[in-house]
Parts: C-alpha cells; sequence; structure tokens
C-alpha cells in the first residue's frame, strides 16, 4: 500500500531523514502532519514553508513515516498501530512510490558507507545515472526523481521498517555487535539486519562476506579481501593498485553488487572498465580518511569508527607505532577484539569525552586521560588530545581518531568531531611547520 493525498500521513521524527519525506511528498502534491518532540529551527521553518500543520499522536493515521532515530517499540509508534497505522520508513517510502526505480542496498556493521559510495562510483564509471542516498547523505528521497539507479546505505534502525521492500541486489558487509543500547540483543540487531534479503526472491542477489550465513532466497555471491574478481573470477584489480583509503572487503564487494546490477539490467559487464573505476575511486570523507601529517606521522580521521568491526579496521590498517584518540559516550562495544588488535600496535591511548577514561582503563593500554565536564568546549578538548597524541609518537607512525564511542557528549554528530579532530591537526601541522609554540 502506497502513500497517497488522499490518506492521513503522520511523519513522526523529522531531522534530516524527516525533512526529506516532507519535501518529497509536498512535490508530490501529496499532505501529511509531524511530530517532533525537539523540532529545530531548521524543521519547523520547513514545515511552515511547506503548510504541513502539526498533528496529533492520539490521533488516527494510516501511515506514520517514522524516522531511523525513533524506536520502533516507542510508546507513540506502538500505540498509533494500535489504531490502525502503518509504520513505514523513507525507504520503503521511495521504493512504494518509485517501484520502477532500481535500489542497491547495502548494510553491515561496518563499511557500509564506503561500499556503497563505491557501487555508485563503480556504476557511474559503466555509464549508469547512479545516485547515493538514505543513512548517507542526502535522504534517499532527495535523489528517487535524478536517478536511474538507486544505491542505498541502510542502518538496522531504518531496517527495522521497510514492509516488503524487494531489492534486485543487496549487499552485507559484515555482522558484528553494535546498537546494543537500541536493540538490546546481538539477536534483534542481527534480524534488523537481514531485513535487507527478507523481501528478496530467486533471481536477485545477496552479496556477502565469505563465511557468513544468511537464511535468504536469493543467489548469494560471496567476496574475500584477499581479492577483487568477477562472479566467474576473473581478476578486476590486484589489491596493490587499490587508492589509499579504499578498503579491500568494500572493493570485492562493491565489484560484485556492481555486476549483479549491471546484469540485471542488460549493460555490459567490462572488467577494465571496473577497474579503472576502482583506481579513480576515492574513500569517503570521515572515513578512515588522512586529514594531515608532520613528516612520518599521519594523522588519520575515522570519527564514525564506533563499532567493534570498524575501530577494529582502523587499527589493523593505520601506520605504526600509533596514538589512539578514545573516548565519546560509551555504547557497549565488544572490547575484546580490540585488545587484541592494539597489541604491538598502540603506543599510546589519549582518552576524552564523557567515558573515555573508563574505555581507556577496559583496553588495558597505558593512556593519557583529559577530564571530562558536561559543556565543555569539545574543540578545545580535541586540540588538546591530538597535541597528546603527537607528543607520544617519536616522530613516526599515526595519530588515530577511532573513538570506540559516540559524538553526543561534547559534539553535534561524528561529523562534527571529525571535523573537530581535522581542524586540530591541521593548525598543529601549520604550527609545526612555522615553529609556532601555542600559548
Amino acid at each position: 500500500m502506497g502513500v497517497t493525498g488522499g490518506r492521513k500521513v503522520l511523519l513522526y521524527g523529522l531531522g534530516r531523514s524527516g525533512r526529506g519525506v516532507a519535501r518529497f511528498l509536498a512535490r508530490e502534491g501529496r499532505r501529511a502532519e509531524w511530530h517532533d518532540a525537539k523540532p529545530t529551527d531548521e524543521d519547523e521553518a520547513l514545515m511552515r514553508e511547506l503548510s504541513f500543520p502539526r498533528g496529533d499522536v492520539s490521533g488516527v493515521y494510516e501511515t506514520v513515516v517514522a524516522a531511523p532515530g525513533v524506536p520502533i517499540d516507542h510508546p507513540d509508534l506502538l500505540a498509533l498501530m494500535a489504531r490502525g497505522a502503518e509504520v513505514i520508513g523513507e525507504v520503503a517510502l521511495a521504493a512504494r512510490s518509485r517501484p520502477d526505480l532500481p535500489l542497491v542496498g547495502i548494510t553491515g556493521t561496518a563499511g557500509k558507507g564506503g561500499t556503497t559510495v563505491l557501487i555508485g562510483h563503480l556504476l557511474r564509471a559503466a555509464g549508469l545515472n547512479a545516485r547515493e542516498g538514505g543513512n548517507i547523505d542526502p535522504p534517499l528521497l532527495d535523489v528517487v526523481d535524478e536517478a536511474e539507479v538507486a544505491v542505498v546505505e541502510l542502518s538496522s534502525f531504518q531496517l527495522e521498517r521497510v514492509p516488503g521492500l524487494r531489492l534486485p541486489v543487496a549487499v552485507i558487509t559484515n555482522l558484528g555487535v553494535d546498537h546494543l543500547d537500541r536493540h538490546r540483543t546481538v539477536g534483534a540487531y542481527h534480524a534488523a539486519k537481514l531485513n535487507i534479503t527478507a523481501g528478496q526472491e530467486a533471481g536477485d542477489v545477496l552479496v556477502l562476506p565469505v563465511g557468513l550465513d544468511v537464511p535468504t532466497r536469493a543467489t548469494v555471491r560471496t567476496f574475500t579481501p584477499e581479492r577483487i574478481t568477477l562472479t566467474d573470477g576473473r581478476e578486476v584489480l590486484p589489491m596493490a593498485e587499490l587508492p589509499e583509503g579504499i578498503h579491500p572487503a568494500n572493493a570485492a564487494a562493491a565489484v560484485l553488487a556492481a555486476e549483479a546490477l549491471l546484469a540485471r539490467l542488460g549493460c555490459p559487464v567490462d572488467v577494465e572498465t571496473l577497474a579503472q573505476g576502482l583506481r579513480t575511486a576515492r574513500p569517503v570523507s570521515g572515513r578512515f580518511e588522512t586529514v594531515a601529517r608532520i613528516g612520518d606521522v599521519r594523522f588519520i580521521e575515522d570519527s564514525i569508527a564506533t563499532r567493534t568491526l570498524a575501530v577494529e579496521a582502523a587499527l589493523t590498517r593505520a601506520p605504526t607505532p600509533i596514538a589512539w584518540l578514545v573516548g565519546g559516550r560509551d555504547k557497549g562495544a565488544d572490547l575484546a577484539p580490540l585488545r587484541e588488535a592494539a597489541r604491538g600496535r598502540v603506543a599510546r591511548v589519549v582518552a576524552f569525552g564523557e567515558d573515555g577514561e573508563q574505555l581507556a582503563r577496559a583496553l588495558g593500554l597505558p593512556f593519557d586521560h583529559l577530564p571530562f565536564t558536561p559543556g565543555m568546549d569539545g574543540d578545545g578538548v580535541m586540540r588538546e588530545a591530538v597535541d597528546l597524541g603527537f607528543a607520544a609518537l617519536e616522530g613516526r607512525g599515526t595519530v588515530l581518531l577511532a573513538p570506540i564511542g559516540t559524538s553526543f557528549d561534547l559534539f553535534r554528530d561524528y561529523k562534527a568531531r571529525g571535523e573537530s579532530f581535522a581542524r586540530a591537526a591541521r593548525a598543529l601541522a601549520a604550527r609545526e611547520t612555522t615553529g609556532e609554540v601555542r600559548a
């Protein structure tokens, strides 16, 4: 069932995704009401511009389009469902509204953003007008009318509300542990992730890492981070030729997904075109990105690395010795694999933020600690952390921001935290170059 102008629709939760839904419905000439417990000035201004009135959460609606940040078991959503509402998200709305638009969906505990961008890049190299959206900027509904193919990063939050979604091509990069503060159990988290393939049928393709067993009706194609190949085993590009910052596993998965979608659309699959696409790929900003260098020390920003798999990958890839910036708000990540990954690679931990000290102590590594006070200046804390990290290295290695904790203790979001790290690193590099000493 779609969302049409004659049905009563409630947007529950605004923010980036909700604003995208609102703009889309307005373009379609559809009406909606809205509710947000803490709307921003930007949210309210857009609702006034679109003439969308505030809704009544105690009312009756046929469709509720809920923002990803709202838990599926939120009391308001449960009450709305009890009164007959169907709760969906932005992705389900897009799929229902544009049923002829091919969607490639990507999820996973780590690597989904980089793989999403890489698939889009490869499809454009092959001549398709592919646009990325979803959990990655921009919202999916902002691109559905411009795209020939939409490549959609899907979080577990989004995948809680995709009833009936069928993807011709889906990718699961990996399954680890994350978001237990939201899903409560690993089983519930994995179940949400596996909704990416729940609607797939024979003839659809599911791309998985070797060794991951997932129940599905789709055709399974597996990848390893050791080789980048097509389904028939032909090598697309040697790993040594990948650009800096492109993760081998992401590249291997992206090639198989691009191949599957091209074949589905009846487009040629040319090895050299895909190889050239990989050679010209660039890492996603804010995902294991070198933002500054001082001699043989590089500063790598991976602020989004709050999941065990993502942090472990960063520790494994970063040149040693590593000064590891750890902190933020603890979200319950499994630290045991990180203690092993850090062994012999991390020279010093710099702990910052609300739970930085307890994370550092649990890691069992030598650390410096910056005391936390609510409301303190995040940029100032980050400058001190970067300075301490650089001082802990002896002229070579990596100052790595792979923080484990969420950003909400000191920053608006992970992007703001990453931008703060980049500014601090570049400022330090400038001071070192000019010989300036900061007071």
